[in-house]
């Protein structure tokens, strides 16, 4: 009797299982590539529709769709796709200072038999005329328009000078007067020329003399452009450099005989504590070379943190210890906070030292 009914389950099992696996949702594409060809940035955005069918027996939710750079927008159905039904993938290019050939996906995540479908737009932008403003971003009292109002000489090498400019038009129709107010004595500006003819072309040119900057890493200065002799709080021009050692010019016997910094540990993880409170950490640092280490500038990411090395110069195997203060008023949730050392090791000029934990906020 046992053997009766073994038969009949045996067909059964087998097929529930197939039954089974045809009931799922299905998404198919009349197409899974796009090619917008050449198109005018200045035209705007522009957008195709993939318009797929549940050819499945189960309807197709739309789980996720992700844009593999924000330039791309995408749109698509959010309700339930019924089996038999249409939706769509809908993809909007922006061209927006985007010149050039562009190839793009959209990922799409469903709970269909194929759970993860990728699709592509392509095409060229045309990059659309500039136009004065752009090509002078910054406007200056109406006056005049800058390209940029950020003197960057990047690199300067101390007891060394670095040089840059900024380019400028008067968009007036009348001559403009420039010069300069607040300027440090390492910094030497001058308008060439000193004075622009209507929609006339010059360059604020800069010579930085590291030399005359009491300093190291990254610095910044602002100074004031007068124009016609005029002071206004906007006219404001940011100079920044990031002063260094040459070590380039080190000799192998130099570099074979420099100091070099050695840390404890570089992270102190205070863990959990109440907003309001301070914690404190000692850092040992050690100078494991041959000659003395100085240290030239530590400087912390946020104000919240005090800094205080015991030594700025540590000679070669002797060690130093710095303490660091965190205070939590006014934080709160996670806290990952820097500490930049700034020394004469030629491997490790510039060492990160981090401040870690969570601050609970007070009840």
């Amino acid at each position: 009797m046992k053997k009766a009914f073994l038969i009949p389950l045996l067909v059964i099992i087998p097929f529930l299982a197939i039954d089974a696996q045809t009931k799922v949702a299905n998404m198919s594409f009349e197409k899974e590539a796009h090619n917008f060809g050449n198109i005018k940035e200045a035209d705007g955005p522009v957008t195709v529709k993939f318009e797929f069918t549940n050819t499945g027996s189960q309807p197709l939710i739309i789980k996720q769709v992700n844009a593999s750079c924000g330039c791309t927008s995408p749109n698509w159905s959010k309700e339930p796709v019924l089996p038999g039904k249409t939706g769509f993938i809908g993809a909007t290019y922006n061209p927006k200072n985007r010149p050039g050939p562009f190839s793009k996906t959209v990922t799409v995540t469903s709970n269909a038999a194929t759970p993860t479908k990728v699709l592509t737009i392509k095409g060229s932008v045309e990059q659309k005329p500039q136009t004065l403003e752009d090509i002078y971003r910054y406007a200056m009292a109406n006056k005049i328009r800058l390209k940029t109002n950020h003197l960057s000489f990047a690199r300067v090498v101390k007891n060394k000078e670095g040089s840059q400019q900024v380019e400028i038009v008067n968009i007036t129709d009348q001559p403009v007067s420039i010069s300069f107010s607040r300027v440090p004595a390492h910094l030497k500006l001058v308008a060439n020329p000193e004075t622009l003819q209507p929609g006339g072309k010059g360059v604020i040119a800069g010579l930085y003399d590291s030399k005359l900057k009491n300093d190291w890493g990254f610095v910044i200065d602002r100074v004031d452009i007068l124009l016609d002799g005029e002071s206004n709080a906007s006219n404001r021009l940011t100079v920044s450099a990031t002063i260094e050692e040459d070590f380039a010019s080190l000799s192998a016997e130099e570099k074979a005989n420099a100091p070099a910094i050695v840390f404890d540990n570089n992270t102190f993880n205070f863990a959990d504590i109440k907003q309001g409170e301070k914690v404190e950490h000692v850092f040992t640092i050690t100078n494991s070379g041959k000659s003395d280490l100085f240290i030239r500038k530590v400087k912390a990411s946020c104000g919240c943190t005090a800094v205080n090395p015991a030594d700025d110069m540590v000679p070669a195997g002797g060690s130093t210890t710095m303490k660091v203060i965190f205070d939590s008023r006014g934080k709160v949730g996670k806290q990952n906070k820097t500490i930049t050392i700034i020394t004469n090791d030629p491997k490790h000029p510039r060492s990160i030292l981090w401040v870690k934990g969570n601050v609970n906020q007070a009840s």
